[in-house]
């Protein structure tokens, strides 16, 4: 595989960070560019960022003397300078598609951890290992957008990357109908730290903007199927959520009911589980796990301290599988939010698309 130049845009929020210390021994990928707002341009990544770095290693000598650029001024310079850019940014959401759409447009391909293109109908919204098939539908972005290189492709809402991958591949067998989700997520999602946010100490908000609304129509979308010139959402599964932020720093948990159209038994969906491979597995990308879905038999696992580093952050733990009064099963299911849930998300679609070839 060739390496690619690469640009992070938005590159001071903690996804930004997040990329950053992914990218930064990536075998397929060079970090080239490091984009931010105006009121970061023209300065050294280290002095921008200065105390406000959040990861727990330390900010790499390589990007440091850096300068930064102004990711919404100096689109036709960056993209001179890179083969593709992924997209982090904090902005409203009319303006996150207008810029990813003008990246796009010249002729650089975006891999977007933003929400605002999620429902584009001809925009691929990919969990690789779930519906890594719906990349195919960027020819048709790119007849919409008149480009030859230049597309857009997301991924899905860091909460769905826990409870979804246990979901889907149990559907084609026996028929995933009714899902509840409570999901309990982490600051982190939210791009703070207790020092930023020392209000959610000893704290429970049983409310995140927009999160059910993502959490029951985004799944609909991994279901859905190309036709024609767009991506036709799935009508089933049945999903309803309830969204709560917990004090934790990574790590979204899921606590999963649901109602099959045959029920299984047990032991089928833990054998699926630890036996699923998708297309990332198929392929050996670089950021793959070698086993995404792992049960755990004992009664207190997942822990959210020591399974969400499973595979380097980027597998998924699954565990009290029993029956329930009202629904057929329950469990519970937990994902690294920033590792699998976002950066880390965003860079195996970009190694899928790579291995692809639609980054060339």
């Amino acid at each position: 595989m060739k390496k690619f130049n690469v640009g992070i845009v938005g590159a001071t929020g903690m996804v930004g960070q997040r990329f950053m210390t992914l990218l930064e021994n990536h075998p397929w990928f060079n970090v080239v560019v490091l984009a931010a707002s105006s009121r970061s341009a023209g300065k050294p990544y280290g002095e921008v960022i200065g105390n406000k770095w959040c990861m727990d290693t330390p900010l790499a000598d390589k990007y440091k003397e850096m300068v930064v650029m102004d990711a919404t001024n100096d689109i036709e310079k960056i993209t001179s300078m890179v083969d593709f850019v992924f997209c982090a940014v904090n902005m409203k959401k009319d303006e996150i598609k207008a810029l990813e759409e003008a990246y796009a447009k010249h002729e650089c391909p975006v891999v977007s951890n933003n929400s605002a293109n999620r429902f584009t109908p001809d925009v691929p919204m990919v969990v690789p290992e779930l519906n890594a098939e719906h990349i195919h539908i960027i020819p048709e972005q790119r007849k919409r957008l008149g480009t030859k290189r230049g597309f857009i492709a997301v991924k899905s809402n860091c909460s769905l990357q826990s409870y979804v991958p246990a979901l889907f591949p149990l559907h084609d067998k026996f028929g995933v109908k009714d899902v509840l989700v409570c999901t309990y997520q982490a600051i982190s999602g939210a791009g703070k730290t207790f020092e930023t946010w020392p209000e959610m100490i000893d704290n429970v908000i049983p409310y995140i903007g927009g999160e059910e609304e993502k959490s029951e129509k985004e799944p609909l979308k991994l279901w859905g199927k190309i036709e024609g010139d767009h991506i036709e959402n799935a009508t089933k599964p049945n999903f309803t959520a309830q969204c709560i932020r917990v004090p934790v720093s990574n790590g979204h948990l899921g606590a999963v009911f649901v109602n099959f159209e045959k029920k299984p038994t047990k032991e089928e969906m833990i054998e699926i589980w630890n036996n699923f491979k998708g297309r990332a597995q198929e392929l050996e990308l670089p950021s793959a796990p070698k086993q995404f879905l792992n049960y755990f038999t004992e009664p207190d696992r997942p822990q959210i301290h020591s399974e969400r580093m499973l595979e380097n952050g980027m597998a998924v733990s699954i565990g009290r599988l029993r029956e329930d009064t009202q629904y057929q099963y329950k469990f519970v299911c937990l994902s690294h939010n920033t590792l699998r849930g976002a950066a880390g998300g965003a860079v195996l679609l970009a190694e899928l698309l790579a291995a692809e070839g639609y980054l060339d």
